[in-house]
C-alpha cells in the first residue's frame, strides 16, 4: 500500500506549484495566475491542460474565485510579503513533496527571512509574472477517515525514534484514513528536527496537513512577519483551508506574536487570531454552504484563546460545526454553552485531541526503552481517527501499541476484605468519555448494573504511577507532570458483603460517540 501511495507525490517539482518568472509581475501591487487541471501530474502546466474554473485562491486576507479560464489576481498585503495559497476544492489534490506534504502556496518575500536560528524564507526577488497551483483529479467519497495527531513534539531525533516505533510503525499499510492532520507542536523548539519528523511521518503513506503551534515557531523574529518562517518554508501558509469530500477543513493559526515593547515575561506569544485572521476567516467561510460540514482546526483549544468569542460569532449559526485542538497534553470533550460565551443554538463540541507524544515523551521507559508518556488526565498517549459521514463525525481514540479496544483503565484494590467491600472505592478511566457518556459495573457478570458516579479527580492510576517514579531523585528519564482532574474520570462503591473468593469486575463505558466499551478486573475477597 506503501508504494502505491508514494506514486501520487508529485515529481515534476517539490514547491508544488508552477512560478513563471520570465519578464516579472506586470503591476507590483498585485499577482496574478492559473489554477490549472495537472492531467499528467508532472506539476507543469502543459499544452492542452485546462484552466479550472471557480477554485479559490487567497493572500491570506482576500478570497477570489479563478475565471472561466482559471485565472486570478489578489493585492500584496502591506508591507509586500504575502503568501498565496489555493483552496484545494472537492475531488482535486495539490502536489506532494517526497514527503507527502501538500505543496499549494507560494509565498512572495523579496528579501528573504532576517539572520534566524533555524532557516526561514529564501529571498524570492521580484514578483514572479504568474504563479500558477496545479491540482490533480481524486476520488473523495462522501464517507472517510482521517488520522490527527495532537502533539507529536519530539525535542530531538531520539524522540523521532521513539514517535517512529510507538505510533507511526503500527499505521503503516494498516490504515484506511484519506490523509492525517498535526494539530501543532510538531516539534519542541528544535525546528531543525522538522525534517527527519516529516521523513517519519511520510511512512504511514497518506498525504499529510500540519498546523502550526507555538514551540514551532521562530521565537527569535524580530517581527510577525517573520515568527512562522521556517514553518512556511517546510509546511506552508501558517492558516488555510481546503475541501475533502463533503467536509471543510480550516486551519488556523492562533499563536500570535507579542511585539517586544508589549512583553511582561519571556513569553513571545499569546493565544488569539489577529484582525487579518479573522477576516480571512470570514471571508472563508461566506463561499462555504451552511448545510456543509465545517471542521476548524487549531493548536490551542478554541475555547482557551483571548478573543474566542469573535470566532464564535462566525461560526454559531452553522449547524454543522466542530473543532479540534491539541496543546494540553490531555484527552477531552468541551461542549460549549452560553456560561462559555457561545451563543449558538446547540453546544459546540470541541475536541482536545490525544497527543501522540504523551506528556512530552516522559516517564519510565518500557521494554523497549519508549517512556510510558502517560497523559496528565490518566490516559495512554496515542492518536484519534475521526470518521466523516451524513455531516457528522465520529472520535475514535487509540492508545499507542495498544489494540484498538484498549478504553479504559479499571482502577481497583487487588485484596479487599468482605466487611470493607461496601465502602471499598472503585474508579474507571473511559479515555474517550465525556459529559454525555455514562459508565456501569457488575460483579461476576450477574445482576443489575450499578451506575458510576462521573468526577472530577485525579486519575488514581497515574497518581500511584507518578508517586512511584518520583522516588526516583536521580531519574534518567524526565518525571510525568502533575496529575488533573480528569475529565473522563467516574467512581463508585463495589456492593456490601461480598462473599470471599476471586471475582472478576465487569464495567461497560458509553463513550462519546454512545458506543459500548467493555472491560473486566480481577478481585479478591477475603
Amino acid at each position: 500500500m506503501q508504494s502505491l501511495r508514494r506514486r501520487r507525490v508529485w515529481t515534476g517539482t517539490l514547491c508544488a506549484l508552477v512560478v513563471l518568472l520570465q519578464g516579472g509581475a506586470t503591476a507590483a501591487d498585485a499577482a496574478r495566475g492559473v489554477v490549472f487541471e495537472d492531467a499528467n501530474g508532472n506539476g507543469v502546466r502543459d499544452s492542452g491542460e485546462r484552466g479550472l474554473r471557480g477554485v479559490r485562491v487567497s493572500n491570506q486576507r482576500d478570497i477570489v474565485d479563478t475565471d472561466r479560464e482559471g485565472r486570478w489576481e489578489l493585492p500584496l498585503l502591506e508591507g509586500g510579503e504575502t503568501t498565496f495559497f489555493v483552496l484545494k476544492p472537492r475531488g482535486y489534490a495539490p502536489p506532494l513533496s517526497a514527503d507527502l506534504l501538500p505543496r499549494f502556496s507560494y509565498t512572495h518575500k523579496p528579501a528573504g527571512s532576517p539572520p534566524l536560528k533555524f532557516p526561514g524564507l529564501a529571498p524570492t526577488g521580484p514578483l514572479p509574472a504568474s504563479v500558477d497551483f496545479p491540482l490533480r483529479r481524486q476520488r473523495e467519497p462522501e464517507t472517510f477517515q482521517a488520522l490527527f495527531f495532537g502533539d507529536t513534539q519530539p525535542r530531538d531525533v531520539r524522540e523521532v525514534d521513539y514517535f517512529k516505533h510507538d505510533i507511526v510503525e503500527e499505521l503503516i499499510g494498516q490504515t484506511n484514513a484519506s490523509f492525517g492532520v498535526t494539530l501543532g507542536d510538531i516539534v519542541f523548539d528544535n525546528l531543525a528536527v522538522m525534517e527527519p519528523h516529516n521523513a517519519a511521518v511520510a511512512l504511514i503513506g497518506i498525504p499529510w496537513w500540519n498546523v502550526i503551534g507555538n514551540h514551532d515557531i521562530n521565537t527569535d523574529a524580530p517581527s510577525a512577519t517573520d515568527f512562522d518562517d521556517t514553518y512556511n518554508r517546510v509546511y506552508g501558509p501558517n492558516y488555510f483551508a481546503f475541501d475533502y469530500g463533503p467536509v471543510h477543513f480550516v486551519s488556523l493559526d492562533n499563536i500570535q506574536w507579542i511585539p517586544p515593547a508589549e512583553r511582561t515575561s519571556s513569553t513571545t506569544w499569546r493565544s488569539a487570531l489577529d484582525a487579518q485572521q479573522l477576516a480571512w476567516l470570514e471571508a472563508d467561510l461566506k463561499g462555504v454552504p451552511r448545510e456543509r460540514l465545517v471542521l476548524l482546526m487549531m493548536h490551542v483549544p478554541i475555547n482557551d484563546m483571548a478573543n474566542r468569542e469573535a470566532v464564535y460569532r462566525l461560526i454559531e449559526g452553522r449547524p454543522y460545526c466542530l473543532s479540534i485542538a491539541g496543546h494540553t497534553h490531555w484527552q477531552e470533550h468541551r461542549f460549549l454553552r452560553r456560561e462559555d460565551g457561545w451563543l449558538g443554538a446547540a453546544p459546540h463540541h470541541h475536541i482536545v485531541n490525544v497527543t501522540a507524544c504523551g506528556s512530552w515523551w516522559s516517564g519510565q521507559p518500557d521494554e523497549l526503552g519508549i517512556p510510558m508518556t502517560t497523559m496528565s488526565c490518566g490516559a495512554p498517549n496515542g492518536y484519534t481517527v475521526l470518521t466523516f459521514r451524513d455531516r457528522g463525525l465520529t472520535v475514535d481514540f487509540k492508545a499507542a501499541r495498544r489494540p484498538a479496544d484498549y478504553q479504559m483503565n479499571i482502577h481497583a484494590p487487588e485484596v479487599v476484605a468482605s466487611a470493607a467491600t461496601g465502602s471499598t472505592l472503585i474508579h474507571v478511566n473511559l479515555f474517550n468519555g465525556a459529559d454525555n457518556s455514562a459508565v456501569e459495573m457488575r460483579l461476576n457478570n450477574r445482576g443489575p448494573w450499578l451506575k458510576l458516579e462521573k468526577v472530577l479527580e485525579p486519575d488514581p492510576v497515574f497518581v500511584a504511577q507518578r508517586e512511584r517514579e518520583g522516588t526516583n531523585a536521580v531519574a534518567p528519564w524526565r518525571l510525568l507532570p502533575k496529575p488533573i482532574a480528569s475529565p473522563h474520570l467516574w467512581k463508585g462503591l463495589l456492593p456490601p458483603n461480598l462473599p470471599p473468593g476471586t471475582h472478576y469486575l465487569c464495567v461497560q463505558g458509553r463513550d462519546v460517540n454512545g458506543k459500548i466499551h467493555p472491560a473486566m478486573r480481577a478481585i479478591t475477597v477475603q
